[in-house]
């Protein structure tokens, strides 16, 4: 009785964990992804979705960076390079809204390259 007592304790700490290191592994993902987004290093965010296994479309909807998505992220940081490379990575469909558009326009970024790229991907 003790014993199985002990080994479903233990299963459960190790189950949690192994939930806790993940759920850390997606934060630092996160961070990661915003940080070369606002340098504007496209080339080190290639290689952390590379090395992560990760394609952007996939994570888009998730990550937050000071309250905005990736690609407001990108605006705000005037990172063209970054923002058009994520611009060419998301599906036309969740450009097609003209949410960003209109977010980037009513914040003062209207003449961002990155607006343009998101017009000409999009079809607007």
């Amino acid at each position: 009785m003790k014993l199985t007592t002990v080994l479903v304790s233990v299963s459960l700490c190790a189950a949690s964990l192994a939930f806790s290191q993940k759920a850390s592994a997606d934060d630092q993902l996160a961070v990661s992804l915003c940080e070369y987004v606002a340098a504007d290093d496209k080339s080190a965010l290639r290689k952390k979705l590379k090395s992560s296994r990760v394609k952007i479309r996939n994570v888009f909807d998730a990550i937050q960076c000071n309250g905005n998505n990736l690609l407001r992220h990108a605006i705000a940081s005037n990172a063209a390079d970054t923002g058009e490379f994520i611009v060419k990575n998301l599906p036309k469909s969740v450009l097609e809204d003209g949410a960003d558009i209109a977010w980037a326009e009513g914040n003062g970024h209207g003449g961002s390259p990155i607006i343009a790229a998101i017009k000409d991907r999009a079809g607007l």
